[in-house]
């Protein structure tokens, strides 16, 4: 019996097994929850066999779902890049691209190594570093593009490409204290202002007990109990979860990345430009 793959189930089926929930896996494909249910049912037939196992309140992928994983994986990537291939023109050039560090080592590495392996005659030159340092940077000429962290509305122009919650993060074992305990970039630090404008909403007493422009030395620091932070949701790495209801720590603002394009931006500038926006609309939005 032939099996036939559709586009939509295998990101339906990806967007399940990153997630582990049917319904947080239908806001990103852009389907009901049953739908998403439908088109996971039509794969294990397809299949034969099951991908996930649901006997537990918690949903796991089978050892036959872990294997398929990397196939719908690679058969996404391989479409993305039949597009390209054919979609993006050939470009040489050098290209200057400014990012803040969380996020491009958390989302861009793959994205830039992809495009630079479509586009070898691309030299990118690559500086990470704080949104405001990033912004006048560019706006002195020395960044063909930027992603910038923004609060909606204060940064006028440029793209939002990306957008997802911000939450309290501590250790699993961490207990509220007062004032609380803080673990921040150093100013100028787009999380710092949102979290310190936060709590002075609130009037909850709070100082900062840790600062590293470093985001692997901020989250040691709240893994050894130090105190809390501010994360994006989708950046919370194990050993840290989000802060409980107890805490009463006031809600956050979205996070919101914009793309920004040199008013001279050479061709190959914006064929990156739009590969790295297509790109992250194939990432999970928790």
């Amino acid at each position: 019996m032939p099996f036939h793959l559709d586009d939509i189930q295998l990101k339906s089926f990806i967007a399940v097994a990153e997630t582990g929930s049917f319904s947080q896996a239908g806001d990103i494909v852009g389907r009901s929850q049953s739908a998403v249910s439908i088109h996971i049912q039509k794969l294990e037939q397809g299949l034969r066999c099951e991908l996930f196992d649901r006997k537990h309140k918690e949903i796991h992928l089978t050892e036959k779902g872990e294997l398929f994983l990397a196939y719908a994986r690679k058969i996404i990537e391989l479409q993305w890049e039949a597009f390209s291939k054919i979609n993006e023109p050939e470009v040489k050039g050098v290209i200057r691209l400014g990012a803040p560090d969380d996020f491009a080592s958390h989302y861009l590495s793959e994205i830039l190594a992809n495009f630079s392996k479509y586009h070898p005659q691309v030299q990118l030159n690559i500086r990470c570093d704080l949104t405001l340092n990033l912004l006048s940077e560019y706006e002195a000429g020395n960044l063909d593009l930027v992603l910038i962290k923004r609060d909606a509305g204060t940064i006028k122009g440029g793209t939002v490409v990306w957008k997802e919650p911000l939450v309290w993060v501590c250790s699993e074992k961490h207990k509220p204290k007062e004032p609380v305990q803080l673990i921040l970039s150093p100013a100028p630090c787009v999380y710092r202002s949102r979290a310190l404008a936060a709590l002075e909403r609130l009037r909850k007493p709070c100082e900062v007990v840790y600062t590293s422009p470093c985001i692997d030395g901020r989250i040691s620091a709240v893994k050894a109990g130090l105190g809390i932070t501010v994360l994006p949701l989708n950046f919370i790495p194990k050993g840290l979860v989000p802060a409980h209801a107890s805490f009463r720590l006031p809600p956050l603002q979205d996070c919101e990345i914009a793309l920004l394009r040199s008013a001279k931006l050479p061709e190959a500038g914006t064929v990156l430009a739009d590969h790295i926006s297509h790109s992250l609309e194939k990432i999970p939005h928790y």
